[in-house]
């Protein structure tokens, strides 16, 4: 596979990713474990199907504990500490700290034995930090609270973990996207004993409450994270990291979409600062190739 054809594979997720917002609201009253919980269990009976049906299955049984442990700990980890820091602290403010996770990826990234952090990376991680903050914050926010500190310091434990588990994915690139779906079957059981524990059960509600929430299982929180594998392993993660910052532009335009959200002069200007950011970015990475 090429890194160009992976890259396009991992942007997939970013587009996924992107309906995120829709779904989960079309999902609720169902608390963030018991969904946690569902999704990854569809993610990851999907994964497991597709492994056994393109003869992988004996792969997985290859495939080092401490890479389950690490892929577990990532999926896990991210989402345990996302739900968490958006009961701690206001989901505007919090939701920017965690989104922080793009920019992370790209800064990074450099740290890669054959990577190299340039200018135009840089400035276009900052346009695209600039445009993520506008569609989050352009209606307005509810102010600083030292109350709510404890959910920012989560919110940005959840954005080092997923740039952390992203970027050293690279590391451990020889273990096969397949196994995803191991991590996926880890992370619901994980969600499923939390959820025992300290939430309500409340399955969705009706056809379009379990809709929305296949739809999560199988796109944002299924597909997304074996496409996203491929990208980061095997494409170009400086890309990738910038591109990310289109998912709560394209997240927010779905929703103005279905009569959610109503248009701002934010979300103009948000647009034109995540598109030239990914302009940026793309014509430093075709730039440094042209040059290799």
């Amino acid at each position: 596979m090429t890194r160009t054809r992976a890259t396009a594979i991992g942007f997939v997720a970013v587009l996924l990713w992107s309906l995120l917002a829709l779904f989960t609201v079309g999902s609720a009253p169902t608390p963030p474990l018991l969904l946690n919980a569902v999704c990854f269990s569809i993610g990851g009976t999907l994964g497991l199907i597709w492994t056994w049906r393109s003869g992988g299955l004996g792969q997985l049984r290859t495939i080092p504990w401490t890479v389950y442990a690490f892929g577990t700990l990532g999926l896990f980890g991210y989402h345990a500490l996302y739900f968490s820091a958006l009961r701690l602290a206001p989901a505007a403010e919090a939701g920017l700290i965690a989104y922080l996770w793009p920019l992370l990826i790209v800064l990074f990234s450099g740290l890669l034995p054959g990577e190299h952090l340039r200018r135009g990376h840089l400035i276009g991680a900052g346009l695209g930090f600039a445009g993520a903050a506008l569609i989050i914050l352009g209606k307005g926010t509810s102010g600083f609270d030292p109350a709510h500190l404890p959910g920012y310091g989560l919110a940005l434990l959840c954005a080092l973990t997923w740039s952390g588990y992203s970027v050293l994915s690279r590391r451990i690139g020889d273990a096969p996207t397949s196994s995803v779906a191991v991590f996926c079957i880890a992370t619901a059981i994980g969600s499923l004993v939390l959820h025992l524990m300290f939430e309500e059960t409340v399955w969705p509600l009706g056809p379009l409450g379990w809709a929305a929430t296949i739809g999560l299982g199988l796109g944002p929180v299924g597909l997304a994270f074996y496409v996203w594998d491929i990208g980061v392993k095997q494409g170009d993660i400086q890309m990738l990291g910038t591109s990310s910052y289109a998912a709560p532009l394209l997240s927010t335009l779905i929703l103005i979409g279905v009569g959610i959200a109503a248009p701002t002069w934010s979300l103009i200007a948000a647009t034109i600062l995540i598109t030239g950011g990914a302009l940026v970015a793309a014509r430093a990475s075709m730039f440094a190739k042209a040059r290799e």
